[in-house]
């Protein structure tokens, strides 16, 4: 016989099942019915007998299936579900009605899905994109700034002391030697009563160039929004010329908009074809002192131009003193997917390849301005 728990069990695994398990566990009623429909979307395939045909051709649209989800789960839930539905089905119609940008809560999934679908947005639906494109890009902000910057801030120097009183001067060395007579006799442990803090050298960037040049088709979308945040946080510095390029088979600088990191992804369009060479090509006429310019290119390297172009390009960028890194990817994930056979061909001609997270990049870059070349980046490609 079976028992209210075992039915309660029997109807969870219903839900994660799907249709294939009504046989065995039946079919669900009730709330169980809507969280089943609302449920059906995220299915592998998008559209199967469980689905809740999203879309103008289907039950509801994407509106009413998120205020249907909102409705059903927790919001972290619902969060995540949304996120999901725009990661695995794209879920155009959601960045195009200005009502559903307001009803969900802004990710970078959603982000994506935005650049991706830029150009078909009227006027009102772009106002409202714009405002989820400044949400996700000031979250983006203050997780990366700190530590972007971090390896600008200079090195300290213990022999010039500081008044400067913050953490990141903070000297625990002298601070011991000089605070070693002060022991609490009751508990044997040493006292800090006079911390120490030591000054720091400001890192040589000033004549420095850094161009980050960024592939927009489709698959690069993390790497887009990333190399667009840290080319801004570089731009911020005031130590190092920063330049962003972005490029499909046509290259457009967005450099004079890189103070507001908005409008910079709000320039670019995912998708369309590639032509890499064009765009190192570009970057190397932006360089002004070959010994002092680092070019980073973020790209899968699945060349759609002539490949002896992107080869030439790279080449004359080595063989100037330039210093050319080129990046399968620049997200946090530091994923990689790259044509390994012109990764190779590049590593050849004198550029350092691999992926990078982008505070990785921006250590990187510090040693290279620092008269350290590295040996090659993190996980560099074979």
């Amino acid at each position: 016989m079976i028992g209210p728990d075992d039915a309660q069990v029997a109807r969870r695994w219903r839900l994660v099942l799907g249709p294939a398990a009504d046989d065995a566990l039946g079919r669900p009623a009730g709330e169980e019915a809507r969280l089943d429909h609302a449920l059906g979307f995220l299915d592998e395939d998008g559209g199967g007998a469980r689905s809740a045909g999203l879309g103008a051709s289907g039950l509801m649209t994407s509106t009413e299936w998120i205020n249907e989800v909102q409705s059903l789960f927790p919001r972290s839930v619902a969060d995540r579900l949304v996120e999901r539905a725009v990661e695995q089905h794209g879920i155009d119609d959601l960045v195009l009605d200005p009502e559903a940008l307001a009803a969900v809560t802004p990710s970078q999934a959603l982000l994506t899905a935005i650049l991706r679908n830029r150009s078909l947005m009227s006027p009102a639906v772009l106002g409202a994109a714009r405002t989820v494109v400044a949400k996700v890009v000031g979250e983006l902000m203050e997780r990366l700034a700190e530590p972007v910057r971090t390896p600008f801030a200079g090195v300290r120097d213990p022999r010039r002391p500081s008044r400067h009183r913050v953490a990141a001067n903070f000297d625990p060395r002298a601070t011991i030697r000089a605070n070693l007579r002060n022991v609490d006799p009751a508990t044997g442990q040493l006292v800090i009563r006079t911390p120490l803090f030591s000054s720091r050298v400001r890192r040589q960037a000033d004549r420095w160039q850094v161009i980050v040049a960024v592939d927009q088709s489709g698959s690069m979308a993390g790497s887009v929004i990333h190399s667009a945040i840290t080319a801004a946080i570089f731009h911020g510095l005031g130590t190092l010329r920063a330049h962003l390029v972005a490029f499909d088979t046509e290259v457009v600088d967005l450099t004079d908009q890189l103070a507001d990191p908005v409008e910079v992804l709000l320039g670019v369009q995912l998708g369309g074809g590639t032509d890499i060479g064009r765009a190192v090509r570009y970057c190397a006429s932006l360089v002004t002192e070959p010994r002092r310019a680092i070019v980073v290119v973020v790209s899968d390297f699945f060349e759609g131009g002539d490949p002896v172009v992107l080869r030439s390009a790279v080449r004359g960028l080595a063989e100037s003193g330039a210093t050319v890194l080129a990046l399968a990817a620049l997200d946090e994930d530091g994923r990689v997917g790259v044509d390994e056979n012109e990764a190779r061909e590049l590593a050849r001609l004198g550029a350092h390849v691999g992926a990078m997270t982008p505070d990785q990049l921006a250590q990187w870059v510090a040693e290279v301005v620092d008269g350290v070349r590295p040996s090659g980046p993190p996980q560099a490609a074979p």
